[in-house]
């Protein structure tokens, strides 16, 4: 594998990782220091984009199957594969988890020491006056979902990187190096 595979999905790895790590931390008492700042989700987005699309880019240019993706995922080494697989995993709970934890209420704000948040329920759609407790659950929710979404989409980012560039090894007929 090349390089530039490894680079990619290195950096893909260490960015989805470091997302799902503040996605577990908002279980701890209190809010994220950063989590009202404005610029946090532009960055998200800007350091996500190119790096998922990218790699899907490279994904689709090998022209693989199913089976021959996770054949190239099965010759990554032991370390890459159960790194990747408890990543996805610990996405997929703690989104799992914040979801069934949800009680129809999303994007708290406050004004003037009230507490608003927007009510999906089906019958009473709209902004209601919530507490501070439910405030306080709504935004740890909600900072959890927008960590932990982009997190495995870059950790997904790391898998197809890493195999399409096993696959382009294959076809290139190289040995694999060992470290």
């Amino acid at each position: 594998m090349g390089w530039t595979f490894k680079l990619h999905g290195g950096i893909a790895t260490a960015l989805g990782t470091a997302m799902l790590v503040l996605a577990a931390l908002t279980w701890l008492p209190g809010s994220l220091p950063m989590s009202g700042s404005g610029w946090l989700m532009p960055v998200i987005v800007v350091l996500l984009f190119p790096i998922f699309m990218s790699a899907w880019v490279r994904m689709f240019l090998t022209r693989a199957d199913r089976h021959s993706v996770w054949m190239a995922f099965r010759c990554l080494s032991i370390k890459v594969q159960l790194g990747l697989a408890t990543l996805a995993m610990a996405g997929v709970t703690m989104l799992i988890v914040s979801m069934a934890a949800e009680c129809n209420l999303q994007s708290a704000e406050g004004k003037d020491g009230r507490y608003f948040a927007f009510d999906t329920t089906p019958d009473a759609r709209g902004t209601v006056e919530i507490t501070q407790s439910q405030y306080e659950t709504v935004l740890e929710n909600d900072q959890r979902s927008m960590f932990a979404i982009p997190g495995l989409l870059l950790i997904s980012a790391a898998y197809a990187v890493l195999t399409s560039g096993e696959i382009r090894r294959a076809d290139r007929g190289l040995v694999p190096s060992r470290p």
